[in-house]
């Protein structure tokens, strides 16, 4: 079955060149590799690595150093515009909880910085990554309108990783191995949430706005990554046959390629196509 998504993978591969391609697909109930390309190649990654910060804000719920009711204001700091809901609504502070919710379904920057801000930085982040084994996915920085000067930020952009790690990632939400089965539910909870189906995700047929329950058989916990020149998409697909963890990363130099990302798009729905074959067991 795994035959047709290597066969995606690599037509994907040869369709355009100018696209680096890095993509890992694992059973997500043994971590088997089914299929991988270039997987170890640790590249710019957008917003993925806000699955991170999630993990922390998780942690510290569970063991009662966050109070999910906690109201949260954002300050001038924490102001960025772009993607997100939050800094189109007229509330002036939110719920922490309702923040994390934020940041699953719709990669709220605003929530993000408000959040990151309230776990004291990417540091705490970082070490608490460490210490669960995911060291590889890194967040940098706190989301910016724009980007740092030369000199003064990280090359990686706001985060960095490869797909084995984020794959892995994925995998271990799915066997309850990350903190604890309590943090794992929490975050994939979240992740449910994710309106982003643009990706790996459009192909699945499901409510952008509404599948956090199985729908023809199907659920998808899911993170997206978007800026310029990347395009990210990791995530878990369950269906009757197996559920799979998954990590699609995608890079190009846009003002020298701007067509990259349709074939990006592209090479992603079909990858997705070959991947609910998988879980539904039919190919």
């Amino acid at each position: 079955m795994s035959a047709c998504v290597a066969a995606a993978v690599r037509q994907a591969v040869e369709a355009d060149p100018q696209v680096a391609w890095r993509v890992c697909v694992l059973d997500a109930s043994r971590d088997d590799v089914l299929v991988e390309h270039d997987p170890r190649t640790v590249q710019r990654t957008a917003s993925l690595g806000k699955l991170v910060l999630l993990v922390e804000v998780g942690r510290r719920l569970e063991e009662g150093t966050l109070d999910p009711g906690e109201r949260l204001t954002p300050t001038e700091d924490d102001l960025v515009r772009d993607s997100g809901l939050w800094w189109h609504l007229s509330s002036a502070s939110l719920p922490l909880l309702d923040c994390a919710a934020l940041v699953g379904a719709f990669s709220d920057n605003l929530a993000t910085n408000v959040l990151l801000r309230r776990v004291g930085g990417v540091d705490p982040v970082r070490s608490t990554a460490r210490q669960v084994g995911l060291d590889g996915v890194r967040l940098h920085r706190k989301v910016a309108d724009a980007a740092p000067p030369p000199g003064t930020g990280s090359a990686h952009g706001l985060s960095s990783g490869c797909a084995a790690d984020y794959a892995a990632l994925m995998a271990r939400l799915h066997r309850d191995d990350i903190v604890s089965p309590a943090v794992c539910r929490l975050v994939l909870g979240w992740l449910a949430l994710n309106a982003d189906l643009s990706m790996v995700g459009g192909a699945f047929g499901l409510d952008p706005l509404c599948h956090t329950d199985p729908d023809r058989g199907l659920q998808l916990w899911n993170k997206t990554g978007t800026t310029s020149d990347v395009l990210g998409d990791v995530g878990l697909l369950s269906g009757p046959a197996r559920t799979v963890a998954y990590a699609v990363l995608t890079e190009r130099d846009d003002a020298q390629h701007p067509g990259g990302r349709e074939s990006a798009l592209a090479g992603m729905a079909a990858i997705g196509s070959a991947l609910r074959g998988v879980v539904e067991g039919g190919r």
